[in-house]
């Protein structure tokens, strides 16, 4: 069975860094499709960033791109997001998001995963 768990959210300043790290039990994370999402209160779970391994390619939502960097830990079979400059629109709740269906191009869609993890916090006090 697949477990996925988000870890390093907390509390940052504008401008600040935070790194998430998404860590996968029960299969190797090496060939999937790893998102980040996130979702603010009351509305649906927005596209982040996605590594996949089906073209090598890393894709992400305009509005972090730059800024955010998406990057897998083969050793801690984990894929990790830094998160720089971080701004108080950032403020939400994080999840990661994997599948191992082969497919190139960007994943954006939540339905495009079939393993999620429960979330973590990130706070940007302004």
């Amino acid at each position: 069975q697949v477990q996925l768990v988000e870890s390093g959210g907390g509390l940052a300043q504008t401008g600040g860094s935070l790194r998430l790290s998404c860590a996968a039990s029960g299969r190797t994370i090496t060939r999937s499709t790893v998102g980040w999402f996130r979702q603010y209160p009351g509305k649906d779970r927005e596209f982040v960033a996605c590594i996949n391994w089906s073209d090598g390619n890393t894709y992400y939502a305009d509005s972090v791109k730059g800024r955010f960097t998406i990057s897998r830990d083969n050793a801690k079979n984990s894929v990790d997001l830094q998160m720089n400059s971080l701004k108080p629109d950032d403020t939400c709740v994080y999840y990661c998001a994997a599948t191992w269906y082969y497919g190139p191009g960007t994943k954006a869609a939540p339905r495009e995963y079939d393993y999620w993890g429960q979330g973590t916090q990130v706070t940007v006090s302004s």
